[in-house]
């Protein structure tokens, strides 16, 4: 008999807006949100629970959760003091397991199979920690126990905020049939409008429709339907090297100048290859962002032939999409933004015949690192 695996997915509840809330006391009990100014044209980056009640909600245009909410307070983002809270949220984490599964500043996985033996049952475990959390940092949060990760994610959504729901092999129909097919991972909202032409509108529906006909719905039938029945068997996977490193920005107003926006997309690739280099990490593949004033968003995306972490290079290449995309696509840009991934640890090897311009490139950004590390980051540009 396979042994019964014990998942937590633990979720902070609000959290931004939370922070804000238990760093200002005058802020409990009001609407607050945390993002840029409306005149910004911001988005929320979060709502406490009271702004909720108001239909606030994550990534909501600012303009219209002031409508929404006159009494709305809005608080401009810390991420240095969100990460902060969150590197001892997740240290707490590591108390009880070394099998942390990260999903965000937030939230994570936790694989505590048999960890019993040293802290007690699974839903034990489970309540130390949400107390552990608020002991250490006057934050809740949302747990849920199951026995694998979908289940567990679902729980600890059911009964926010500082909930704790435990699903079992026994209980998890009962808590999955009534609920929406929206509620299964994959299925999106243009998803669940097609599958609701064919009458199927609940996890129960899902689970029952006959497979070979579901299959001509989506082709994605098989994974969906295992969801539906509570079946995953994906593991939690306690790596936390991370996939990519990027850097945007959302524009006051729309730029057109293309001078313009390849000084600030300059001053992004200098941010992000720092970080690589902080890092002690190489990428191959960049990408640009772009959208307009329309909303319409678009990437463009370039391999390198070898890995690098030195500014100059992504610099050539990224200026180069960049000429490339501005001939076939006009307009002013509300956003702009550029990102590196396919990362390794592993500097590329040297090819035969190198010259050496690559390692010099790199003795200069990492004399300007020093620089700026000492003196800030505005304290130096390159000409």
């Amino acid at each position: 008999m396979k042994p019964v695996r014990h998942i937590l997915h633990v979720d902070m509840d609000a959290f931004y807006a939370s922070v804000e809330q238990l760093d200002n006391p005058q802020l409990r009990g009001r609407p607050v949100v945390v993002g840029s100014l409306a005149e910004q044209r911001g988005v929320v980056a979060a709502a406490s629970y009271e702004a909720r009640r108001f239909g606030i909600r994550s990534a909501m245009p600012m303009s219209r959760a002031v409508r929404q909410c006159k009494e709305l307070v809005i608080m401009p983002v810390r991420m240095k003091r969100y990460k902060e809270i969150s590197r001892r949220i997740h240290a707490i984490f590591h108390e009880f397991t070394p099998q942390v599964e990260p999903l965000s500043i937030d939230e994570a996985f936790l694989d505590i199979t048999g960890c019993e033996k040293l802290f007690g049952p699974a839903r034990q475990i489970a309540v130390m920690i949400k107390e552990r959390i608020r002991e250490q940092t006057g934050l809740t949060a949302s747990v849920g126990l199951a026995p694998n990760k979908f289940l567990a994610k679902l729980a600890s959504d059911l009964e926010k905020p500082d909930g704790l729901v435990v699903i079992t092999d026994d209980n998890k129909q009962a808590i999955l049939d009534p609920l929406p097919v929206r509620r299964i991972w994959g299925i999106g909202e243009a998803a669940a409008k097609r599958l609701q032409e064919f009458g199927i509108k609940t996890i129960y529906d899902l689970r029952n429709y006959p497979a070979v006909h579901l299959a001509a719905i989506t082709d994605q039938a098989g994974k969906i339907q295992q969801l539906a029945n509570g079946i995953d068997d994906r593991p939690v996977i306690s790596e936390e090297r991370p996939k990519s490193f990027s850097s945007e920005e959302t524009f006051a107003k729309d730029i057109s100048s293309l001078e313009r926006l390849r000084d600030i997309l300059s001053s992004q690739i200098e941010e992000v290859t720092a970080i690589l280099r902080r890092h002690n990490m190489f990428a191959r593949t960049l990408t640009l962002k772009f959208r307009y004033a329309d909303f319409e968003t678009i990437t463009r995306s370039r391999t390198l032939g070898r890995a690098s972490q030195a500014t100059d290079t992504f610099r050539g290449a990224a200026f180069e999409l960049f000429e490339t995309w501005q001939k076939t696509r006009k307009g002013p840009i509300r956003l702009l933004g550029f990102g590196v991934s396919n990362l390794s640890e592993t500097p590329p090897a040297k090819e035969l015949f190198e010259d050496g311009s690559e390692e010099k490139r790199l003795r200069l950004d990492t004399t300007l690192d020093k620089i700026r590390n000492k003196f800030g980051d505005s304290s130096l540009h390159r000409g």
